[in-house]
């Protein structure tokens, strides 16, 4: 599966420790219990980052993201050692995202993660109702993420991304209504909006608390929307919003099948070279990682044709605009005849819509994502 090299590249770095594990959360982060092993661990990002470039040639960066559990938790010292070994290959305009969570920010800290080179703050709000807050399991209230909110946006950062959930436990769509309209009245550049989902592994998904049902929740996203676009916002991703020029970088990274490395527990990465595109899986318990690190010991695999090729368009469709055709053959190293019987089903359910040169979702597809993507999922002989 030849494949067109060096596509875009990115880096995510994970921080797996939190205050308290949210029941929602699926993703690979820990409660913290005792201190906060911020150095051994940063020194085993440095081993790991410094493994993982040596196969990235003279490739330049366009984006960095810190994700957790909560990075906000680490120092800024220690977000700068990271950053560090970074600066080099920084592309001018590199965008350097890190998420915070409201219950662990302070003003020193906001100064403290500019001044080690973050240009672009997420604020896990979810919601600013309390009874809402509460429902989720979050260690902050209404007061704290709103305060959060401002000060990230007058602490010198070009860039400001907030987050919400919407259909909590409890929550009516009057007070769904309530948490788009003092997002825009906050005025971030970027907010990212979306569902409650129950996901195997969480708290939630053993012990289920009662959400809002279908109608009711998506009265709620119609009612959000309404509210973003009339404060000028552009839906431009199923989860996605953004005034002009504000859009994620490293996330459109994502969603248009470019590169990026994985550093820290859990991470995933992915490197397109010319004879394969390459998938890296690091272990998932921070005390496994930092020892795997030192022997240079994780997983990674080449993806198959019709992998790479499922691959993109999981992604890709998540886009409103879709994306252009070559793309896909540049990605995936296919043509995108190689989805053409699909593609077309998907036409005849009036789920996508293709021109000469664009792919894209059409309302409906956008609406159910889920069906529209599953389509392009490879059959088992595909697969093999």
């Amino acid at each position: 599966m030849p494949v067109s090299p060096d596509p875009p590249l990115s880096v995510y770095i994970h921080f797996p420790w939190c205050v308290r594990k949210c029941p929602y959360c699926d993703f690979n982060s820990h409660a913290l219990r005792g201190e906060l092993p911020e150095k051994p661990y940063v020194d085993a990002l440095l081993t790991d980052l410094g493994a993982e470039l040596e196969h990235c040639g003279s490739r330049s960066i366009i984006s960095v993201f810190i994700g957790g559990g909560t990075p906000s938790l680490i120092t800024p010292e220690q977000i700068e050692r990271v950053l560090q070994p970074l600066l080099p290959r920084l592309q001018a305009d590199a965008e350097i995202t890190l998420e915070a969570n409201p219950g662990t920010l302070d003003s020193g800290r906001f100064a403290g993660y500019r001044d080690a080179g973050i240009t672009r703050l997420s604020v896990g709000v979810q919601s600013f109702n309390d009874d809402c807050l509460r429902s989720i399991g979050r260690i902050h209230d209404a007061r704290t993420a709103y305060a959060a909110v401002e000060t990230a946006l007058t602490s010198g950062f070009r860039r400001v991304n907030l987050d919400l959930m919407y259909a909590l436990p409890g929550q009516t769509t009057d007070q769904a209504r309530q948490d788009a309209r003092i997002a825009c009245e906050l005025d971030p550049g970027h907010i990212s909006h979306y569902q409650l989902t129950l996901e195997p592994g969480t708290a939630f998904f053993k012990t289920p608390p009662e959400l809002p049902d279908q109608d009711e929740t998506w009265a709620m996203q119609c009612e959000c929307a309404s509210a973003f676009a009339g404060s000028g916002y552009r839906h431009y991703e199923i989860s996605a919003l953004a005034r002009p020029g504000h859009r994620c970088r490293h996330n459109l990274n994502y969603w248009l099948f470019g590169d990026y490395i994985g550093i820290g527990a859990g991470a995933h990465g992915k490197l397109t070279t010319p004879q394969a595109i390459v998938r890296t899986n690091k272990p998932r318990s921070p005390s496994h990682y930092i020892a795997a690190v030192a022997q240079r010991d994780w997983s990674q695999r080449e993806l198959t044709a019709a992998d790479a090729g499922f691959e993109f368009m999981l992604n890709a469709l998540r886009l409103s605009q879709g994306f252009p055709q070559d793309l896909f053959e540049t990605r995936t190293g296919q043509p995108f005849a190689a989805i053409g019987e699909v593609c077309g089903t998907a036409v005849a359910s009036k789920l996508l819509e293709i021109d000469a040169h664009w792919c894209r979702p059409t309302p409906l597809g956008r609406r159910f994502l889920d069906d529209l993507q599953g389509l392009f999922l490879p059959s088992e002989k595909a697969a093999t």
